[in-house]
């Protein structure tokens, strides 16, 4: 279950917390006014060139979070998994689309406004899951874009309602996310060691 403090974390702990989850608890939806909050903070990231062509629909209302849903693929490892159940899904989304033809550094803007959603999510003790896989034409209908938006990412948001745990991942060994039978899921992540393939000046210098 959820376990972070809102509001109590220092920005390493933010990232430790921010894991992507993909049960949730209804009893506690994230609410429009968060999105909103969460959105504000978003736009003071940089952006290539300033251009700032991301757009932005937010979701709350539980049969339009029906219909996106719809639109999703949630977990490719977890093969005979189709998603979350009903009580157990996300209750808000941001839909974030591209404002025209994406160029080369629009999947940039698109990281940066992703994870400064999400880490401002696990601050107010949400969390979520950055979702790609998506059938476009079903959420695009659902939600009534206009053609000049190109739906870019799903954020599904909400009351987090399982365990995640990571671990250190050796070198050489599988780096697919698994879940026990109790349905504790586990994110095997690579250390810092094999992340840095240099250092100057050198430990020994």
């Amino acid at each position: 279950m959820w376990g972070g403090e809102a509001g109590f974390m220092n920005f390493t702990e933010l990232a430790f917390n921010n894991r992507t989850f993909r049960r949730f608890d209804p009893s506690v939806p994230i609410g429009m006014e968060t999105l909103e909050d969460l959105l504000e903070t978003a736009r003071y990231t940089a952006s290539a060139m300033n251009k700032q062509p991301l757009r932005h629909v937010l979701v709350t209302e539980p049969g339009k979070c029906a219909e996106v849903f719809a639109g999703l693929a949630w977990a490719g490892y977890l093969k005979d998994w189709p998603g979350p159940e009903e009580g157990q899904r996300p209750t808000g989304y941001v839909v974030i689309c591209h404002e025209g033809e994406p160029g080369p550094w629009s999947k940039v803007d698109l990281g940066i406004v992703a994870q400064t959603i999400m880490l401002g999510a696990v601050e107010k003790g949400f969390g979520g899951c950055m979702l790609g896989a998506l059938k476009k034409d079903v959420i695009g209908k659902a939600l009534n874009l206009p053609e000049e938006l190109e739906i870019m990412l799903v954020l599904a948001l909400g009351r987090p309602a399982e365990t995640v745990v990571v671990e250190d991942l050796e070198p050489g060994e599988d780096f697919k996310y698994w879940r026990e039978d109790d349905d504790t899921h586990h994110v095997p992540k690579r250390t810092k060691d094999e992340l840095i393939v240099a250092k100057y000046p050198a430990a020994d210098e």
